[in-house]
């Protein structure tokens, strides 16, 4: 589905996703029309599906990190749908994962700092619906954290 240039474009995308259209085609050694057609088709084929900021909340003073693993009470038929709805409207989840298995739900949740972070476990997290059981991991740092596919 991927040609050598398609490639070279998301390459060079990945690398950098600040590049004007002009410059990434002449990375790609493309002409800029080339280029945005290009960049377009992968767009509307969902191969490329946006742009995001990355930033740091430490830097905007959330010094806490929190993974919480939950198990979900399957004897209710929604409980899925109730337990995500509910968690999407807590501000400090910032990433929500499903899976097959023992545990059934992750959560990402960031805190100011610990007295924060309870407060927030206590009035917030303990009070969404349907769980079963719940696993907290704190982060202590970040190793890698790249999402650079090798095309």
């Amino acid at each position: 589905m991927l040609d050598d240039i398609d490639r070279r474009i998301l390459r060079q995308f990945q690398a950098d996703p600040s590049l004007s259209a002009a410059e990434l085609a002449e990375r790609c050694r493309i002409s800029p029309g080339v280029c945005w057609r290009r960049i377009e088709k992968m767009q509307a084929a969902g191969i490329i599906q946006g742009q995001e900021a990355v930033i740091d909340w430490a830097a905007l003073g959330f010094a806490v990190e929190v993974s919480l693993r939950f198990t979900l009470d399957k004897t209710q038929p929604r409980a899925f749908d109730e337990f995500i709805a509910a968690a999407r409207k807590v501000a400090e989840v910032i990433e929500i994962q499903t899976f097959l298995g023992r545990v059934d739900v992750r959560l990402s949740v960031i805190a100011r700092d610990m007295a924060h972070y309870q407060q927030l476990y206590r009035d917030r997290i303990l009070t969404l619906p349907h769980i079963a059981d719940i696993e907290a991991l704190m982060h202590i740092a970040r190793v890698k954290r790249d999402e650079v596919l090798p095309v």
